[in-house]
């Protein structure tokens, strides 16, 4: 979907339709190997790289605001690495969920006390990357670090009191940071107003050609390949609205498969908290639960135009190599979780790989198929292969033999008399 998504923009900014989705093919790649090296990462392992990756995650996000920060779009959220853009904010994420599970578990027995689950976890490391990103005009993104911290929280055992304030003082806060800026407070006045009749109307643009786009698709879609929106009508078709053109070009099927996988997902997640005896373990699975599930809400919601445009990825599915490669890095440490959790290790010893079920079968129709197999094979000898009866058993003739006698058992019934 990046490739249809984005071939006509890339065609026109570098006269090749292929340069986002290759740039994407690589970033997949590179997030499958890290998923897979984080899935044989011990979860002991993980706890030990909390520090030293929120230590990380502070020293990116403030490297944004040096001579390696890149602005877009008034936004400046960016660092440039050997001629790529990377959003450390994306990081951001994954260190905050392996930081907070690390830190909660570790005061697993005072959390109830709000002073003691805050510090060091809110403060001062969620409120100083959480300003960082704030600071970069990244509301979307701050948001969903917002919800990681509540969320882990909660999922510790905070008392639900403290919820009440909490959830006070972030309201305010968000509602300080939209009514500072003008595009955001006209993006709040278009959800609320419902004055998007067209999409020349301010601010109406996106969300107008978002709808246009799902509409066109109807029930089955135009076909892969077929969206009209993504000829330079709805901005960002491969990035926070790739939904729109999923819609467009596979219709209903296309956009409830893409919420049938989310479900599987959190699904998947929600097992390994239900499951999981280890604090670590259940509180690094409720954060990720929120990062990608809490972020397709956001996204999905937007596009249909239930909330206003916040500007944020869909998990996985979006164009973005520091998205693409940080959620891929988190299914590794759930599939790192999930191996931890009890009886996974037996199960998984238990199992023989695809590989070795080949193997058996192609090696047991290789000695079935051998000379010995062949009809006629007996006969090289110059004797018949005797008829052995399918009623004799090894059990029956041991019982035909006295108890203590060396006789042999007797002959099964209609053998042959020759030697054998």
């Amino acid at each position: 979907m990046v490739l249809s998504a984005s071939s006509v923009r890339s065609y026109v900014e570098s006269g090749n339709s292929y340069t986002v989705f290759l740039a994407q093919v690589f970033y997949a790649v590179a997030g499958v190997a890290l998923a897979a090296l984080g899935a044989r990462l011990p979860v002991v392992a993980w706890k030990r790289l909390a520090w030293p990756a929120v230590i990380l995650a502070l020293g990116l996000q403030a490297a944004v605001f040096t001579g390696m920060g890149v602005e877009f779009q008034g936004n400046r959220n960016w660092i440039e690495i050997a001629g790529r853009t990377v959003q450390p904010s994306e990081f951001g994420k994954l260190a905050l969920v392996v930081f907070g599970a690390a830190v909660l578990a570790a005061k697993r027995k005072v959390v109830h006390r709000v002073w003691q689950a805050s510090v060091p976890l809110v403060f001062p490391v969620g409120i100083v990357l959480v300003g960082l990103v704030l600071q970069g005009k990244d509301l979307g993104t701050g948001m969903i670090m917002l919800a990681i911290l509540v969320g882990l929280l909660w999922a510790a055992g905070l008392p639900a009191r403290w919820f009440l304030g909490v959830g006070a003082v972030a309201v305010l806060g968000v509602a300080y940071l939209a009514a500072g800026s003008a595009n955001r407070m006209q993006r709040i006045q278009v959800w609320l107003g419902d004055v998007c009749d067209s999409p020349q109307v301010d601010g109406c643009f996106q969300k107008v050609h978002a709808e246009y786009a799902l509409a066109d698709g109807g029930w089955w879609g135009l076909g892969l390949g077929e969206s009209r929106e993504k000829w330079g009508l709805l901005p960002e078709p491969h990035n926070d609205f790739i939904l729109a053109i999923i819609g467009e070009e596979l219709g209903l099927p296309g956009t409830m498969g893409v919420l049938a996988l989310f479900a599987v997902l959190a699904y998947a997640i929600f097992r390994i908290v239900s499951q999981a005896e280890d604090m670590f373990t259940r509180l690094a699975a409720a954060g990720m639960l929120i990062w990608l599930l809490g972020q397709a809400v956001l996204n999905i919601g937007s596009v249909i135009g239930m909330l206003p445009i916040i500007g944020v990825p869909l998990p996985l599915v979006s164009s973005g190599g520091s998205a693409l490669l940080a959620a891929l890095m988190g299914i590794g440490l759930l599939l790192s979780l999930a191996r931890s959790l009890p009886g996974a290790r037996e199960a998984l010893a238990q199992r023989t790989s695809s590989l070795d079920r080949t193997y058996a079968a192609v090696t047991t129709g290789r000695s079935g198929a051998g000379r010995g197999s062949r009809p006629g094979a007996a006969r090289t000898t110059g004797r018949t292969t005797p008829r052995t009866s399918t009623h004799a058993t090894p059990r029956a003739a041991t019982r035909a033999a006295p108890r203590g006698s060396t006789r042999a058992a007797p002959r099964p019934r209609g053998g042959p008399k020759g030697r054998r």
